[in-house]
């Protein structure tokens, strides 16, 4: 199950379009309360979530998950790619930082990168573990989904 959490109805429908084409189950919530209200919390192998958002933030909820011993690989989208947010991010052990709008291709890669049996997802992941975030290229073989949803573009 990946989960989405992003405020954004938009953002959050895109990104749950895209998902599903590849063949995953999606469950998506308009805010981080909402997440870690459900039931499906344990049944998630990658959170995508925005940075900001109204109550609490993605790095807030990162922390909360972190705290309650939740070892799910997290992978940050954002509108607003300041590098304090993206080096805290990456740090508690995201997968990837992307900035809006979206690559989808890097999101992608990001995505096989934290469902990857060989990776062993586990916190805190060391600097050699192969993580995205927006400066870095797509990993060799990612690739664009054949069925894509509504574009991921920033509105």
């Amino acid at each position: 199950m990946i989960s989405i959490v992003d405020d954004d109805a938009f953002v959050r429908e895109s990104l749950r379009d895209l998902i599903e084409s590849l063949g995953y189950d999606v469950a998506p919530f308009e805010s981080a309360e909402r997440f870690l209200e459900a039931a499906c919390l344990v049944e998630t192998s990658c959170l995508i979530t925005d940075v900001q958002m109204s109550g609490l933030s993605g790095l807030d909820l990162q922390g909360r998950l972190i705290a309650d011993g939740h070892c799910i690989p997290i992978i940050f989208v954002t509108g607003l790619p300041a590098e304090k947010f993206r080096v805290r991010a990456m740090s508690a052990g995201a997968v990837g930082f992307l900035s809006k709008p979206l690559d989808e291709r890097l999101l992608i890669s990001c995505l096989e990168t934290a469902l990857s049996p060989s990776i062993g997802y586990s916190r805190p992941r060391s600097r050699s573990s192969r993580r995205m975030d927006s400066g870095i290229a797509a990993a060799p073989g990612a690739t664009r989904p054949k069925s894509r949803g509504a574009s991921l573009a920033a509105r």
